[in-house]
């Protein structure tokens, strides 16, 4: 089981893709809004765990929402064993087209085909020069 601080600083060092600022210092993401849990409750001995994170974007009209949220799932990806699942989603009534963002990064073909675009994926590795 990761510990809470854990959880946190997988993530909370990734750059903003428009700011030299991480994503915990802009509070984007935050340790309360991360959760792991049983990916299948009713089998106890299950390995596999579901980590859902909720990101609170800047301003509820961010263009880059997607792009944070694919940050972050790649980051996850990278870092955990592949017991993980990634639930990554906009925090509810925090983004003016949410519901569509959400959408974007729950299809795994979408998910798939954007972290084979180059430029996009040059983006991410940008982010990710941060962390440790």
């Amino acid at each position: 089981m990761l510990s809470p601080l854990k959880r946190s600083d997988l993530i909370s060092s990734i750059s903003d893709p428009e700011h030299p600022i991480s994503l915990g210092e802009l509070a984007v993401v935050s340790l309360p809004d991360i959760e792991i849990k049983p990916t299948l409750p009713d089998v106890p001995d299950s390995p596999l765990q579901t980590v859902t994170v909720l990101i609170t974007p800047t301003i509820t009209h961010c263009s880059l929402a997607t792009v944070i949220g694919l940050g972050v799932r790649v980051r996850l990806e990278q870092s955990l064993p592949s017991r993980f699942r990634m639930d990554v989603r906009i925090k509810e009534g925090t983004h003016s087209t949410g519901d569509e963002v959400n959408k974007q990064l729950a299809d795994k073909e979408r998910v798939a085909a954007a972290l084979e675009n180059g430029a996009l994926m040059g983006v991410i590795a940008k982010m990710m020069e941060t962390c440790h």
